[in-house]
């Protein structure tokens, strides 16, 4: 009998989602009657956009300049992370430091890069303290100053950023803590 009920479940799977893929309403057409809109367009990257563009934004359409990073789209993803730092996400804020690092979008502007990671290490994010501090400590896009990256690292470290961790276990060596690949970015230039 187990046999038979699995096989009636299949069944009665595969007919609802056959039904579901069918039906007008889950086609992904929006139809708009006197009683509201049917079927909005409501999870899309381009619903996303649009309502951070009008300033409207909260934790799930900030995390998406996230996908919109990993696909390439570095245009929509600045639009959508700018929107969320200018109402106080963090995390938006640090990634716009690494947009702007690594030229994601837009030239590479080591200074606009670090003060994301000021702002976002003002309002009290440990990955914005951790960032912060290493462009301290390295100088990169500020002036270097030791004692106050240290302090910000420290911060991080209390804040349980293990990167952190390891990076005052390592007496504040940044090469603890990132790739040999990326040292000639933080070199000091003479141009």
């Amino acid at each position: 009998m187990n046999g038979k009920i699995k096989a009636m479940m299949k069944s009665l799977i595969a007919f609802i989602l056959s039904l579901t893929l069918a039906s007008p309403a889950f086609a992904g057409d929006e139809e708009i009657s006197d009683e509201g809109t049917l079927n909005p367009d409501e999870m899309s990257l381009s619903n996303s956009l649009a309502r951070a563009a009008r300033g409207d934004v909260n934790m799930v359409i900030c995390s998406q300049g996230y996908v919109l990073t990993k696909k390439g789209d570095h245009k929509d993803a600045r639009a959508l992370f700018e929107a969320c730092a200018a109402k106080g996400w963090t995390a938006s804020m640090t990634w716009m430091a690494y947009m702007e690092q690594n030229g994601f979008g837009a030239d590479e502007e080591a200074a606009q890069s670090a003060e994301w990671d000021r702002r976002a290490a003002e309002k009290g994010d440990p990955i914005g303290q951790f960032n912060y501090g290493l462009n301290l400590l390295r100088g990169y896009g500020v002036e270097q100053d030791l004692i106050a990256g240290q302090d910000l690292i420290n911060q991080a470290a209390d804040a349980g950023v293990e990167a952190a961790q390891q990076l005052k276990d390592a007496d504040y060596d940044p090469r603890a803590v990132t790739p040999d690949a990326d040292e000639w970015k933080f070199e000091k230039r003479l141009y």
